[in-house]
This record gives structure tokens, sequence and C-alpha cells, in this order.
């Protein structure tokens, strides 16, 4: 029995059938059937297939399914249905954030989606197999979890059965990627207490792509509202899954649309824990990530859950939130000026420094850091001077500053998984690997001072791939795969990014047209009439030099297609 909101209970019944390694639980009586809906979920010993009223488990590990382990799969089902039951609960008793109250509220005033962040309520009405799929970041990260989207081949297409089959899994789907790069990045909101605007800001996301209505281009005198809506959402950032995509479940819910969601921080913990043996020694991994990630706690929490469901130890997790690493991937001028280091268009630099409290850079750790002079701007001797000017140094940085904080806790373990929780650092993935390898190698009076805190080989964790097979088992899971008689791989995918509206009389901007730094991270949620950022389709001459060159030469699939959009 669970107790709800208001003093209201609920009884559930459920059948239990055991027969060999298959485990089949039926809800057999439900006071209120239409409120309920669990979201599926997968654990290294069991493959949970969700509908409405039951739940199969067939059991995958060698150990026989004893009582035990019966036992420990209803406990799971329980702790799922309560954590559903709990968003109910809220529900009915007012509780939902009044960030997503407030924009679930302004979306229905315009049923029509002509408004900015609102959607056509009613594309929704017919067989929905033939819309794409929405992907979203808060710019260009994001990329590399559609790359492992489209490159995936982990199943049988015919029959959905686990296994390559020589043909992509996703070869028939069509997507819409979207990159909020005005607005990014996402994870130095939180630190400048706008954790509520990330999450309008996020929503704002979801509403884009739910829409039909975009610009096409900076200067356009009207928007257009010929982009199709989607059939799924696939929240690729890491910040924006932590703090907002249960802001967007509860807004679809509002909104009844039949529209899933899929985050990558789920995704990222399940590839740890199956990563993790039952025998293992307790394991050290360390999570790269935003300052914002970081300080949802997101991934410690997502870790403890997956390891400890699965009956495994749970890891010892240590985290680094990188101030500046997302942003000088993307090229943003605040964090690195490649172009011209003494440009004085470029605005305050942000990055780390001798007297940023938020990334502090310390004097008597230069040679930790290991900087290449090339990369930086200053005097590399003299810390107080340095401002670090490229993607390279940032790694360093953000791999050196972990290793000194996990030394200096005296917790002792050796770091042996590293998470990429930040869709932007798989396109740095070597790099990482080779900052981490160069701090343990470092020697200081013949003594390798990091060799005990690092270990030798790392196992790298890039939750996109577990993202990718997430959303084709539950594309299966819902038959929502587009049938290649609707037009298959001739559709093209669409690319949409943010940009700054110069037209907004309430939107400041810098001299090069991006948004300024104070008025971006000073606004707070609740003007959604304000567009102070237009969504446009995603122009290869407005990104970086060095972020085009990322694209074209670690995202194969995804260079190919942004080439062909229209």
């Amino acid at each position: 029995m669970l107790r709800r909101a208001a003093g209201k209970e609920r009884n559930y019944q459920f059948q239990i059938l055991h027969s060999g390694n298959h485990l089949r639980l039926t809800m057999l009586k439900d006071a209120d059937p239409g409120q309920i809906c669990l979201r599926s979920a997968t654990c290294p010993r069991s493959n949970f297939v969700e509908s409405r009223f039951v739940i199969d488990a067939t059991w995958t590990s060698e150990a026989p399914m004893n009582n035990f382990n019966i036992f420990r799969t209803i406990i799971w089902f329980a702790l799922v249905l309560a954590q559903q039951e709990s968003l109910f609960a809220a529900d009915e008793a007012g509780e939902i954030s009044e960030v997503v109250r407030n924009f679930v509220e302004y979306s229905r005033q315009n049923p029509q989606g002509t408004k900015p962040f609102t959607f056509d309520m009613s594309a929704w009405s017919n067989d929905t197999r033939d819309l794409p799929i929405g992907v979203f970041d808060s710019g260009i990260g994001g990329l590399t979890v559609q790359e492992a989207i489209l490159s995936l081949d982990a199943f049988h297409n015919d029959n959905y059965s686990l296994g390559p089959d020589g043909r992509k899994d996703f070869e028939n789907e069509r997507f819409i990627y979207f990159g909020d790069q005005a607005n990014m990045p996402y994870g130095n909101y939180p630190s400048a207490g706008r954790q509520n605007f990330l999450k309008e800001l996020i929503l704002k996301d979801a509403a884009f792509l739910l829409g039909r209505r975009y610009w096409p281009d900076p200067d356009a005198n009207a928007p257009q509202f010929d982009k199709p809506p989607v059939k799924a959402l696939v929240i690729a950032c890491n910040t924006a899954t932590a703090w907002g995509m249960e802001e967007i479940r509860q807004a679809t819910a509002a909104w009844k649309v039949p529209v899933f969601v899929i985050g990558v921080v789920e995704a990222g913990a399940r590839g740890v824990m199956e990563d993790i043996n039952s025998g293992d020694q307790q394991r050290t991994v360390a999570v790269l990530a935003t300052v914002g990630t970081c300080g949802s706690n997101a991934y410690p929490t997502a870790i403890g859950r997956a390891t400890g469901l699965a009956g495994k130890r749970i890891p010892i997790v240590v985290q680094q939130g990188s101030v500046g690493l997302a942003g000088a991937i993307e090229g943003d001028s605040a964090f690195i000026r490649l172009a011209d280091s003494t440009d004085k268009n470029a605005g305050a630099y942000l990055g780390p420094s001798a007297d940023n409290k938020a990334a502090l850079l310390n004097k008597d750790a230069l040679e930790v850091y290991g900087f290449d002079p090339a990369g930086l701007v200053g005097d590399e001797q003299v810390a107080e001077s340095i401002q670090l000017n490229s993607v390279a140094n940032y790694v360093r940085y953000d791999v050196a500053t972990l290793a000194l904080n996990h030394k200096s806790s005296g917790k002792g373990s050796a770091i042996d998984t590293v998470v990429l929780g930040c869709t932007h650092f798989p396109l740095v993935k070597q790099e990482i690997l080779d900052a981490f390898a160069r701090v343990r190698a470092y020697e200081q009076n013949g003594e390798r001072l990091f060799e005990s805190v690092i270990a030798e080989n790392i196992t790298v964790v890039d939750p996109a791939e577990m993202t990718a097979k997430e959303l084709f088992r539950e594309m299966a899971r819902r038959k929502l795969f587009c049938q290649p008689a609707a037009g298959g791989n001739s559709a093209k995918d669409l690319f949409f990014m943010s940009v700054a509206n110069t037209k907004c009389p309430e939107a400041k901007t810098k001299a090069d047209g991006t948004l300024d730094f104070d008025y971006k991270y000073g606004r707070q949620p609740g003007a959604l009439g304000v567009e102070d950022t237009i969504c446009i389709p995603m122009q290869i001459s407005l990104l970086p030099v060095s972020t085009r060159n990322l694209i074209q030469s670690r995202l194969p699939e995804v260079w190919t297609r942004l080439n062909l959009t229209p």
C-alpha cells in the first residue's frame, strides 16, 4: 500500500509468475489505472520491458533466480512505482514546480504554436511513426550523442533482438537536432544562482522541438512554421538531464502529448554499473562534467542507485566540475580567443585564473598542470598573468585539478574509470586520456606523486552509446519506428542552433553579436514573451573553425548529414 497526498491511499495487487529464468509481475487491481505509466528501465541482471500494467523481467545472470532475487526484483519494482507515485502526489497537491506550471500555462494560451516557445498541440492526432526524433543540447556537444545514434548497430532491425546485423539501427529514421548555442554553457547557470532560469531554458528547448516554429535566418523579418514536430526527445546534455528531465516529463504529461523523454545521466550510470563485476574490489569513478552537472549530484546518485540495485559494490565517485572546457570546445570567446587573444570585443576572460574562485589556478601546481605555452596568454611562469587559450590546456587543468583534489582527500584509491559527463567531452577523449597519463607519470624529486591515485589503465564511459541503445529499446517497445515506405533514408535530417536576437529590445549583446555575459546569467524565469534568442537552421559557416574541424574529423556521420541539410 502506498500513501499519497492529502491522506489518499492506493492499494496494488500483483500476480507473480515464476518459471525458470522468467519473472512476470502483473498488476491485478488498480483504483485509478489511467494515471499509472511507469517508465522502462534496465538492470544488468534483468531486462525490464514495461507496459501499463505488466512488467516482465528476464534473468540473464548465471546465478539462479532464487527467492532472494525475486524479492529484490519486487523491491526494485516498488521503488520505481513509489518514485512515479511521488510525481502524481506532487501534482495533486499543487507541488509541480512553478517554472513548469507557468510554462505549461503559457503554452496552453497559444495552442496553435505561433508565439515563441509554444507548439501546435494537435500535431500528434494521427500516427506519429513518420515523425522525426528530436535531440537537443546546450550547443554542439550533443552531436556526439547524435553520432552514436546514427552509428549504432547493436540490434537486429527485423525482430529487435540484441546483436548487430550489419545495418544501422536507425537507418530509416530522421532527426531534428537543436543546439542552444546562444545560451550555452548550461553548466554555469546553477553557480550563478539561476537554476530556475536554466529549467526554463530546457523547457524552451523541448517546446522548440515539439513545435513547427523557427526563423529562416538571423535577419529574417518573420518566423516560418514548416518544421515537423517530433515523436521522442533525447536530452543530449548532462546538465539539462540533471536539471530539467523531470520538468520536461511533467510538462509533456500536462500537455498530454505522446512523446517520451530520454536523458544521458542514467545511461552513463548504467555504463559504469555494467563495467563493474560482482567480485570486484571497490572501484573509483571520476566524473568529468560541468559545474552545473556536478552541483546537482546527479551522477553520484545515479551510479549509486544503478550499482546498488544490481547487487554490486557501490564505487567511490569523485567529480571535477569544469568551468570552461565545454565553452572552449565551442569557441566561446569568454574562455578561448584563438583568432585574436587581444580582441577587446570578446569580453572578460572567465576561465581558470589565479583570482577565479570558481576555477582557481594554483601557482604551486604549475608543473602538475603542465600547460602548453602555445595555448596560454600571459607569462607561463607567473600564475597571476596566465589565461588558458587552448582546449588542450583546459583538459590539462581539469584533470590535474581532479588528481590534486583526490590525492588531498586522503581516500587513497586509484581512479580506474572516467565518465565523460558532458557531451562535449567525447570530442577530446584522447586528450583527456593523455592528460591522465601525463599526471600519473609526473615526478617530483624522483617520486611519482599521483601513481597511487590514478590507475595505469583507465576505462572511459561515454554515455552516448548507452543513450542510443536505450532510445532503440524504447522505440521498439512503443512500436514507433518509421517504416521504409514512409520515406526512409530519402528524408533529410534538420539541424538548428540558437543565436542572439539583435532585434529584441530587451536583449543586451556584445560587439560580436553574442549575449552579454551579465545579461545572459542575470535573467530570471517568467519572461516567456521575450524572445532574446531565436532558433535558425544550423549553418556550418557560423561555427568556429576549430569546432568545424572537430565535427568533421570525429563525427563523420553527423558531418555527412550536416552537409546534406537544406
